[in-house]
């Protein structure tokens, strides 16, 4: 049995979920998201809490149970709390800014890039070289802040790129002068 699939979901005090035929909808104080599962897995609720049920000890079934709980979970505590992932610009002359919805962002190439958010983001520029990417769904907001982190990747031997506020550049020594 898998340990995290079995495991009941409490659903917190102003939230309201919903299972019909596999489609998960969770409303809650941040926003309202959706999400339809695997057809096998049985979802019920039951007394304020969400209970994920495999219906064999297939291999794929196993495999369904725990990511389909944590699905869940991850949906309702998005609307209740939400996710956040902070970036860092390192290098001179790196920084962001906002103009109205768009982020700009200055990291070494001829024209600044302009980025977009989705619908249920919020991008926000505390500082110049700091950048946090805000939401409701924690696979859309761990999407954004990668595609942003992709415009220029931290590299080995000076660091500059833009980084996870936590990640860890490890480094490489540059090349050896001649004697």
């Amino acid at each position: 049995m898998s340990r995290i699939g079995r495991k009941p979901i409490p659903v917190p005090q102003g939230v309201d979920v919903q299972v019909k035929d596999n489609l998960v909808q969770v409303k809650g104080p941040k926003g309202q998201l959706e999400r339809t599962m695997h057809r096998d897995m049985i979802i019920k609720l039951e007394d304020n809490n969400v209970v994920v049920e495999r219906p064999s000890e297939e291999k794929q079934h196993k495999s369904l149970h725990g990511l389909t709980r944590t699905l869940i979970f991850n949906m309702i505590e998005g609307v209740t709390k939400g996710y956040q992932k902070n970036l860092e610009l390192v290098g001179v002359g790196y920084r962001a800014q906002k103009q109205g919805k768009k982020l700009v962002l200055n990291v070494g190439y001829s024209q600044p890039v302009e980025m977009d958010p989705p619908a249920g983001i919020e991008i926000e520029v505390p500082s110049q070289n700091r950048i946090e990417v805000k939401g409701i769904d924690k696979e859309l907001v761990g999407k954004v802040a990668a595609n942003i982190r992709a415009v220029r990747e931290p590299e080995p031997y000076k660091g500059k790129g833009i980084k996870y506020e936590n990640e860890y550049i490890r480094r490489k020594a540059g090349k050896a002068g001649k004697k």
